[in-house]
């Protein structure tokens, strides 16, 4: 039996991908934002709505944060407020930019940032919010942007998740002063390697666009101190045969989803995240669900053990907190993470991807019914 692995590159058909090569060997560019390059900003500033000026294309999403934080001059040593419940990337991010993490707790409701706690840890220290649209899932982008209006702080989302999420009609990714987000070859869109930021101001985004260019401002003078991220030909060539596919590969992964919602919710003691907001569109790119010993009669290690003997690989995303990791733990100040503590000894995420097949799902789903 084949076995059933978290996640599988979306691959575009062939032939696509063959055309922009083709484009590729007649310009003779292959990196340096060449003309692929410019065409896939082109095209995603189309798909968001957006100004091809607020948008840039970035070696991979971590490169993009870290120079998102870079370019909008906030106060080295200064604090940062986030979350621990992410990707490790988030939290080197904000350390290798010279500043402090300091991690709030979750919400039970969808895993984002608990907002009504982010004020109590605001300090005269700190210079930023950095929440993280977690599996795709809306923080709750209202409150935090009056939350940081009324501080003077820049907001800054971690949104390696959410392309293609959209709230009351619009682009998530227009929130906050910048936001990043991944096109690693296991999302939702990729690039095979990428990453891309979309910022409110574009003086901003000009400044991101030198960074990541060495800081060279003109052909005799380097004015910042940047480095090499720039987006090569070939993964933009990715991006552009794969982009007119996005509404397709949602809507597989929404099927997926409701075999899922149909044969979990009723299993007591697996919550499954499945409710939909009235002014969400998701983007279906995970699917997590919480194990509760008491109600289901195992952990969450134990079902995963008991779903790797059968063929499935499951993931513990994110465990641990990124506070806890062995080079962060003890060294940042954090509130009480009591949410989040116990929502990342409970996560599992179950495989979901493009080419996942519905029979496959149902054969997770008895194995999660079975226990065995």
């Amino acid at each position: 039996m084949k076995n059933i692995y978290v996640t599988k590159p979306y691959l575009p058909e062939i032939e696509k991908y063959e055309k922009y090569l083709e484009e590729i060997w007649q310009n003779g560019i292959l990196t340096n934002k060449g003309v692929l390059h410019n065409k896939l900003i082109e095209k995603l500033a189309n798909k968001l709505d957006t100004n091809v000026s607020n948008i840039n294309l970035f070696c991979n999403g971590h490169s993009a944060l870290e120079w998102a934080l870079k370019s909008l001059n906030l106060k080295k040593g200064g604090e940062i407020i986030t979350t621990p419940f992410t990707f490790v990337s988030t939290t080197h991010a904000i350390v290798n930019g010279g500043f402090k993490p300091v991690f709030c707790d979750i919400k039970e409701s969808n895993m984002t940032i608990d907002e009504s706690k982010v004020e109590d840890l605001i300090t005269d220290k700190t210079v930023a919010i950095l929440p993280v649209h977690v599996y795709g899932f809306s923080c709750d982008t209202e409150k935090l942007a009056q939350i940081a209006s009324k501080h003077n702080l820049k907001l800054v989302y971690d949104a390696a998740h959410a392309f293609g999420v959209k709230k009351d009609g619009k682009s998530i990714l227009l929130n906050g002063d910048v936001s990043m987000v991944s096109f690693h070859a296991t999302k939702i869109f990729n690039t095979i390697e990428g990453g891309m930021t979309i910022s409110r101001e574009q003086e901003v985004a000009e400044r991101q666009g030198i960074l990541e260019n060495f800081g060279i401002t003109d052909y005799e003078d380097v004015g910042m101190i940047g480095g090499n991220s720039k987006m090569n030909e070939f993964c933009a060539a990715m991006g552009l045969a794969t982009i007119d596919d996005l509404e397709k590969v949602i809507e597989k992964r929404q099927k997926l989803v409701e075999i899922y919602k149909e044969n979990l919710l009723p299993i007591e003691g697996i919550k499954t995240y499945c409710e939909e907001e009235a002014n969400i569109k998701q983007n279906y790119a995970y699917f997590p669900i919480r194990v509760n010993k008491e109600e289901y009669g195992l952990s969450r290690d134990e079902l995963k053990t008991v779903l790797e003997e059968n063929g499935i690989y499951p993931r513990k995303y994110f465990y641990p907190l990124t506070s806890d990791v062995s080079c962060y733990n003890g060294r940042f100040a954090s509130s009480k993470l009591d949410t989040a503590r116990k929502v990342s000894e409970e996560i599992l995420t179950l495989p979901i991807y493009y080419d996942l097949e519905e029979e496959q799902v149902g054969r997770i789903c008895k194995v999660l019914q079975k226990k065995r």
